[in-house]
């Protein structure tokens, strides 16, 4: 049995997201570094070392490592398996002398220098499964949502074992368990195609003028600490500035005495995407009816928003910082949920390593 610190990777298009726990299980710290990784593999490379030198880190020194990914999508690549290559070499590179283990989803861990070419699909964009995994086993039965910047996953498990219909990304937006929406990167023209303003429902621009942090900014439910990414137009990050993008999507010029009115603006936007996200969390209830199952489980730096689905569906909302009792980072910036397939893959590797 091995007893060194374990550091969990989540490897997005744009985030690298860390965990780092203890030989005991106790997570100690939980990091977040922008990686706009279409721009190409030198910025993987930096969000790594940046992670790789956090105090923590650095302190207790974890020679054995667990990544997930989904950046392997993005068209820096020719291809998802290409992504899947690239992402491991640049890890192992990296990372000479210790332990690389890649989460190849219904697989489990495989060491890095078994990896071959028939695991790709299965290690390519596995990370929701790390997280429902580790859920269906600390809650038992329930509805696992996970609203990201850019992206919601929602599964369902019973009696510790998940329900997923897909395994591939294609298959999971066919099934509604992967849903393209987040509160931070998604643009507002992929949420809403019309929406009232002053009594009136007006079409929306087909333009990258704004995304839902916008949204999230005028509504007070955006944590800046979250928000990574650059603006739409490129400028700053204020509650003004937000509401000149959103007046954009419909041909208006922002003024400081109308701000009602872009605040009403970015709340019935607010309320189109959690419909969206409703309607797909309510196909994936049909699979859990029994009594012990009416429980939602949270996760993900969007999961205020699974708060209120949680009451539209009349369950009980748990959040998935719970699958961590003992958590040395409170004060932290980040917490287990806001980066759960990280935290997940340490938390699987851990048990693994028991088990072996």
């Amino acid at each position: 049995m091995n007893h060194s610190y374990i550091l969990g990777w989540d490897i997005g298009g744009a985030h690298v997201k860390a965990a780092l726990l203890s030989p005991d299980g106790a997570l100690v710290g939980v990091y977040q570094q922008p990686c706009p990784l279409w721009q190409g593999l030198e910025r993987l490379q930096t969000a790594i070392r940046e992670i790789l030198q956090a105090p923590e880190v650095i302190g207790y020194q974890p020679v054995r490592h667990g990544v997930t990914m989904t950046g392997e999508l993005v068209d820096l690549f020719a291809s998802r398996e290409q992504g899947v290559r690239q992402i491991i070499s640049t890890f192992a590179e990296m990372l000479p002398g210790h332990e690389l283990n890649v989460f190849a989803g219904r697989q489990g861990f495989i060491k890095v220098d078994k990896i071959t070419p028939n695991h790709y699909a299965e290690v390519a964009s596995a990370n929701w499964l790390a997280s429902s995994l580790l859920a269906a086993k600390h809650f038992g039965s329930g509805l696992f949502i996970d609203i990201g910047s850019t992206t919601t996953d929602i599964i369902a498990f019973n009696e510790r074992e998940i329900k997923a219909e897909g395994f591939s990304d294609y298959q999971r937006l066919i099934s509604g368990e992967l849903v393209y929406t987040g509160i931070i990167r998604t643009p507002v023209m992929a949420v809403a195609q019309t929406v009232v303003d002053q009594n009136q429902p007006v079409p929306l621009m087909a333009e990258y003028f704004a995304t839902m942090a916008d949204v999230y900014r005028l509504t007070g439910e955006l944590n800046e600490k979250h928000d990574q990414c650059q603006t739409a137009d490129g400028a700053e990050k204020t509650i003004p500035a937000s509401a000149k993008r959103l007046a954009r999507m419909i041909g208006c010029d922002y003024r400081d005495q109308e701000l009602e009115r872009w605040l009403k603006f970015a709340e019935a936007i607010r309320r189109q995407q959690i419909q969206q996200i409703y309607l797909s969390c309510l196909r994936q209830s049909n699979k859990c009816r029994d009594a012990e199952s009416n429980c939602v489980i949270g996760a993900g730096v969007g999961r205020f928003l699974v708060k209120h689905i949680a009451d539209q569906l009349s369950y009980t909302y748990r959040d998935f910082d719970e699958v961590f009792a003992s958590v040395a980072v409170a004060q932290a910036l980040m917490s287990p949920a806001d980066c759960a397939p990280a935290a997940a893959v340490a938390k699987l590797l851990l048990i693994a390593g028991k088990l072996d």
